[in-house]
This record gives C-alpha cells, sequence and structure tokens, in this order.
C-alpha cells in the first residue's frame, strides 16, 4: 500500500508550509519545512544586546580552564558548526578541524562523542506539527540535557572539552564566571543584555550562549523551498529519493522537519577505537538520540561516535546492521538489543543516488558564518586554532 498526500497548513509561527505525508505498509512519516523562527523560552526572550553577547562569549576562550579553547573551536562555521573530525580535541588543543592535534605533553584524552552541528539546534524537539518547547528541548547524544540553557555551560565543566586540568569540575563555572566579571567589557555587554546590577551570573551566560545559538538556523534548503510551493527546488532525483526514504523505513525515526524524533534508539554503531573504552550510552543502554538529518553535506563524519566518513559509509551500515552475523555492528549489542524499527527498513542500498541526492537536498548553505574579529578577553578569537 502506498499513500502520498500534500495540503497547506498555517504552522505555529504563522507561516504557511506544505506538508507531505507517506505511508508504506507500516511505515508512517511527515515531512515539514523548517519554521522561519525558532521559539524562545519566556525567561530568555531574544534581544540583539544578549545575541550580541552570546556570540562573543561563543568565541572567548576566556570560558575554558586553560583559555585555549571556545565554543566555536569545535563547532566551526567552516564545517557547517559540526567538525570535519571523529572525535573532538577540545582542552590542551592546537589548530582546527582535522589538523587539530595535542598540544606537547597533554594528558587530556579525545572528547568522547562526535561534535554535533549546532545548526538548528534551536529547533531541537520539535514534533510533526512544527511544534516545539525550548524549555524542554532534548540536547547531547544522550539527552541528559534538556533546553540549550542547560546545556550551554556543560561543556565548561568536561575535562575534555573546556575544563582541562586547570580547574575542579565543582568549581569550574563559578570560576569562569569571576573570570568574566573581572572584565569590564564584559560588565557592560552583561548590564545591557540583563539590566544593571549583578548580572555577570552563570544563568545569565548560560542565557545569553543560547540567546546566540537560536540565532543559527538554516532553513531554506531545496527540500524547505519546494516544501513551501516552489515545486522547481528539487530536482527529479531528490524526489525520486524523498519517495524512496520513507518507502524504505527511514521516516520511522528520522521525521519532522528536522527529521528526527529525537529519541533514544540501539543501533549497535560500532564504538570509536581511539576510545579506551565502549561508549555506552544513555543508562548504559548503548542508545542514543536519532540525530538530524538537516545540513548532512557539511557536517561529516557521521554518528555518535564519528566512525563513517561518508554518507554512503553510513547508508552501508543500515544495510548490513541487522545481518545476523552483525559484521558492521557494535561487538557490545546483540542483534536482539536492536531497536525495532531499525530491523524494519528494508532495502537500503548504499548506492542509491536517488537516496543520496535526497538527503543532500536537506542542506542550506546560506546560515550565518560571521565570527567576531575580537572578543573581550582579548585572547585569540576562538583559541589555539593555528
Amino acid at each position: 500500500m502506498k499513500r502520498i498526500t500534500a495540503g497547506l497548513i498555517v504552522g505555529g509561527a504563522g507561516f504557511a508550509v506544505l506538508l507531505l505525508t507517506a505511508t508504506v505498509g507500516q511505515s508512517q512519516g511527515t515531512f515539514a519545512a523548517l519554521p522561519a523562527t525558532p521559539a524562545a523560552p519566556s525567561d530568555n526572550p531574544s534581544t540583539p544586546a544578549r545575541v550580541a553577547l552570546g556570540r562573543v562569549l561563543f568565541w572567548d576562550p576566556v570560558l575554558s580552564g586553560d583559555r585555549d579553547v571556545a565554543c566555536g573551536t569545535c563547532h566551526h562555521p567552516r564545517f557547517g558548526y559540526a567538525e570535519n573530525r571523529d572525535l573532538s580535541i577540545g582542552a590542551s588543543g592546537v589548530g582546527l578541524g582535522d589538523r587539530r592535534r595535542f598540544a606537547t605533553g597533554s594528558s587530556i584524552p579525545f572528547v568522547k562523542r562526535n561534535s554535533q552541528t549546532i545548526l538548528n539546534v534551536a529547533f531541537n524537539g520539535i514534533d510533526d506539527g512544527g511544534r516545539h518547547e525550548p524549555a524542554t528541548a532534548p540536547m547531547f547524544w544522550d539527552v541528559r540535557a534538556l533546553s540549550l540553557e542547560r546545556q550551554a555551560l556543560e561543556p565548561l565543566k568536561a575535562l575534555e572539552e573546556m575544563r582541562g586540568s586547570a580547574l575542579a569540575e565543582d568549581k569550574a563555572v563559578d570560576a569562569i564566571v569571576a573570570r568574566v566579571a573581572a572584565l569590564p567589557d564584559y560588565r557592560k555587554m552583561f548590564a545591557d543584555a540583563f539590566g544593571a546590577g549583578q548580572s555577570v551570573t552563570s544563568q545569565n551566560l548560560a542565557r545569553a550562549l543560547a540567546a546566540f545559538q537560536r540565532t543559527l538556523t538554516a532553513n531554506r534548503a531545496p527540500f524547505d523551498r519546494y516544501m513551501r510551493g516552489e515545486t522547481g527546488a528539487m530536482n527529479a532525483s531528490e524526489l525520486r529519493g524523498m519517495r524512496r526514504f520513507e518507502r524504505i523505513g527511514c521516516g520511522n525515526c528520522h521525521t519532522g522537519p528536522m527529521f528526527s524524533d529525537f529519541k533514544l534508539h540501539v543501533l549497535g554503531v560500532p564504538d570509536n577505537p581511539k576510545l579506551p573504552m565502549s561508549d555506552a550510552g544513555a543508562e548504559n543502554t548503548y542508545a542514543f538520540r536519532t540525530a538530524s538529518l538537516r545540513n548532512l553535506a557539511f557536517t561529516a563524519p557521521y554518528m555518535h561516535s564519528g566512525v563513517f566518513a561518508t554518507l554512503e559509509d553510513v547508508l552501508d551500515f543500515y544495510d548490513d546492521v541487522d545481518d545476523r552475523r552483525g559484521r558492521d555492528r557494535n561487538v557490545n549489542v546483540s542483534r536482539e538489543q536492536l531497536d525495532p524499527l531499525l530491523r524494519r527498513l528494508r532495502g537500503v542500498d548504499d548506492d542509491d543516488v536517488d537516496l543520496l541526492a535526497f538527503l543532500r537536498a536537506l542542506s542550506d548553505e546560506g546560515f550565518d558564518r560571521t565570527i567576531p574579529a575580537r572578543v573581550p578577553s582579548g585572547l585569540p578569537v576562538g583559541g589555539r586554532m593555528n
């Protein structure tokens, strides 16, 4: 059975979107264009002052223990606000992207998981109808934080990400806030963004970072334009790929405007050999959050462990993962542990040019790539990237 229907609806932000629902047997998913603008939580409305503050904080290595790495080091616009590495080198790193290396004598390990893009992260948790609640948006591969505000401070506390060995984990955030408060430019920017008085706080630091990240949207991909009625935005191959995407069952998990159900699933993706031990995911179940398929053209390598260099490698994994021999499956995950939705995939083909064309049509090159010329601390923008 196959049924494809399309219709015009008005989304929650008051804009028209074209919805396409395809049903093939038991597989059903809803595809929709991304909203024009993301929602913000009621206690952190977006303002120009908060966004401007968040932008310089994002690029200022003063937020790291040794003042050598910034948020933007591993979420760089050159790589779609992700990184072209399997696993990031955060604290004690030198260089940018796949040329980044550990400084001589460093004892800091690799970051445990692949750096996810923060493009469109403001839409995390969006449902098939375009509704999203920013205060409870799922973050990280294991959904250990809800909302950008709660996510924002976690890298500052992580040894391998930004804290390094200079600060104790339980004192890191307070130490960083004290550093920021000691800088006159930051005191003024925080006062402009949050009002006069004791405005340089950890809560406001997180709010500013979140406000900036909500501006990093990429919602005019060929797919989005097609779904809004621009019929020539997608070519014949991309349209065939969209139908195939649904027919083989990808839409069971990759659904909605972000092409993610934002749920945890056991896929059996192999561990990265650079790690000293297996990454067992959320609550040691080997479950990880469904990745968005947005902007895949810029954000290789793929999966939580970064072990797949190309989209063809990803499709090859899905083609074989349910094989009883488990040739490409994580050795710690049995076939019986795999998510039932994964085991219902049929006919995945790594040579499918149409499917690959559709996946690439979910990317939008028109995102903000602005990097500030300087940051209030006076440190090198982005840290030790050269």
